[in-house]
């Protein structure tokens, strides 16, 4: 239970700094993503930051996770498949504008039309598991 709810917390922490940040709101990305606003750019800083923290000096500190039994390093194989994966992935974030994430504080904010979107992450998501397996299994 425990688990959950630091999903929980990280989470709300999550959804408020995308709102915060703007980032819920397509044309903003757009606007990162054709480079005429930069202001994206500290939200990304922001999580390497976290994350090279947490990552990094994390397990020096800790015996364990907060959240798990042991610290584990997962390396993901650079290959064809996920070089393909990222520039599918760029394209349809390009062309809508919306991330995943955002997509789903968004729907926080009230804007169901992104539900479309999320529609189309889903059934995509769907289409590569149902014909070429699920990329999550062929990871680990």
């Amino acid at each position: 239970m425990s688990r959950l709810l630091i999903a929980l917390v990280c989470g709300a922490v999550f959804g408020f700094g995308l709102s915060l940040a703007t980032m819920t709101q397509p044309e903003v990305v757009l606007a990162f993503l054709r480079f005429t606003d930069f202001g994206l750019l500290l939200v990304l800083g922001g999580a390497v930051i976290v994350a090279l923290l947490a990552y990094q000096i994390g397990p020096r500190l800790l015996p364990r996770p907060i959240a798990g039994r042991f610290f584990e390093k997962r390396q993901t194989p650079f290959s064809r498949r996920m070089v393909i994966g990222a520039a599918i992935f760029g394209a349809g974030w390009g062309l809508c504008g919306v991330c995943p994430g955002p997509a789903i504080a968004g729907l926080g904010l009230g804007n169901l039309d992104l539900l479309w979107a999320l529609g189309g992450i889903f059934i995509g998501a769907w289409l590569q598991a149902r014909f070429f397996g699920s990329s999550d299994a062929q990871t680990r």
